[in-house]
């Protein structure tokens, strides 16, 4: 039973991969926990947030057994760990595919979305050009590692959704609206044949289904994040 002090709370907002992280481990888990969102895009962050969080001050921060955890792939761990006999096993058991689940991870996050993302804030079409190919040369290199990872399987965790499966999975809401956005195709069946045919796997799978967000959802947010780009750069030229 789930008494009051092995009660579970994410604190999260909805356009945010990295809340979507722990929200898709809870579930493949099968851990009841309690949602509460952040407002989106707001300066003011709630009490919670900031007292749970006091260094980064942002989502997803996992609330357990009286401690806050931080940072999604530390939560992503944590979750592992604390409900290891619970749903399937997300984090490799090997250390060499341990080690390079977390190399790619961090990959990920450092380089390959703050390339995606680059395309909200490029104003030229120059620009978003070098954007766009830089993101076509990364996912090469992502679907090399798919391969390697996945050793011949549907899922860089092999036969199921693992750890980098949600940490790469976590983005592919946004990939697709910005695909919209930029009017290209970022993974086909010509180049990235792996890669797209991960992503169909892991955006319909039910439990993901339940957590990430829908592409028009995240056009529109997209839209608005673009606008307040292009009045910034407006701003600063005059």
């Amino acid at each position: 039973m789930n008494t009051e002090k092995e009660k579970v709370t994410l604190l999260s907002t909805w356009p945010s991969p990295y809340a979507m992280r722990p929200a898709i481990a809870l579930e493949l888990k099968g851990v009841v926990y309690e949602l509460l969102e952040e407002v989106p895009a707001l300066p003011i962050k709630s009490e919670l947030l900031l007292k749970s969080n006091p260094v980064y001050k942002k989502v997803p921060v996992l609330l357990h057994r009286g401690n806050s955890i931080s940072e999604s792939l530390i939560i992503l761990e944590y979750i592992d760990e604390i409900w290891a006999s619970s749903g399937p096993s997300l984090v490799p058991t090997d250390p060499f595919d341990r080690a390079m689940a977390r190399f790619w991870a961090v990959y990920i996050d450092d380089k390959w979305f703050p390339a995606l993302f680059g395309f909200m804030q490029v104003q030229t079409e120059n620009a978003k050009q070098e954007v766009v190919e830089k993101i076509l040369e990364q996912l090469l290199l992502l679907q090399e590692a798919f391969q390697s990872c996945s050793k011949g399987k549907g899922f860089f965790s092999g036969d199921k959704i693992g750890y980098l499966d949600i940490v790469f999975g976590s983005y592919m809401s946004w990939l697709k609206a910005i695909e919209i956005l930029a009017c290209t195709k970022f993974l086909d069946e010509e180049k990235t044949p792996l890669l797209k045919a991960w992503t169909e796997s892991f955006l319909s799978d039910t439990v993901v289904k339940k957590v990430v967000p829908e592409i028009d959802k995240c056009v529109e947010y997209g839209k608005v994040v673009q606008a307040k780009f292009r009045a910034s750069s407006a701003s600063t030229d005059n």
